[in-house]
């Protein structure tokens, strides 16, 4: 198979905690789609733990393991957006931000200790996270004349494509979630219903 649409992600927000030190470090990771749900996520923390000296984060997006954001927020560089970034891909999960909220104890931690201390409270918000499977997909956006309505509906059945949206008047128009791998057949299909209008939604 050339592209696995398939990625692993987290079900819901999870948390670890991790102590060295007297540092406390508090670790938070959700499951984002976009950099906008991450900014979000961060803002939130931010007001929550107006206290901590450091809010330290990293988040990675889709299947490229280029498209990554991480910061340090003033640690020394490389001692806690790396670590939580190489956690996420060493455990193969992506569309995950995770953020850790650090309290400073009085005693300096020196460079491998930050290091440990941020890949450990990821680790922990990880191994505390329900692991799910995903799939890639596009949403397209389907419109038709109403006694096209049995061809359309059996194409979605058939493929078994999520409805997200749906309005049955007499023009009709639908959204459907087709996963990445499905696309090329389903445009097929859908080509050869006379009348059927296809395009890539928002």
């Amino acid at each position: 198979m050339l592209f696995d649409d398939t990625f692993q992600t987290i079900a819901g927000p999870a948390e670890g905690f991790f102590k060295d030190k007297g540092s406390k470090f508090l670790a938070y990771a959700f499951p984002v789609e976009n950099d906008l749900q991450a900014k979000s996520h961060l803002a939130e923390l931010y007001e929550l733990h107006p206290k901590a000296v450091h809010h330290c984060y990293a988040y990675r997006l889709g299947a490229d393991r280029m498209s990554y954001r991480m910061s340090d927020d003033g640690e020394p560089s490389g001692t806690a957006g790396r670590p939580i970034l190489n956690t996420l891909y060493s455990r193969n999960v992506t569309n995950v931000l995770v953020v850790v909220v650090r309290y400073f104890g009085g005693t300096l931690l020196g460079v491998p200790g930050l290091i440990n201390a941020y890949k450990t409270a990821t680790e922990l918000a990880l191994d505390s996270a329900e692991i799910v499977t995903r799939h890639y997909s596009s949403v397209y956006k389907l419109t038709f004349q109403y006694p096209l309505m049995n061809d359309v509906m059996r194409i979605v059945k058939e493929m078994e494509l999520p409805v997200r949206r749906q309005e049955f008047e007499m023009q009709c128009e639908m959204e459907v979630e087709v996963r990445s791998t499905l696309v090329e057949r389903f445009i097929t299909r859908a080509g050869n219903v006379e009348g059927l209008s296809v395009k890539l939604g928002d």
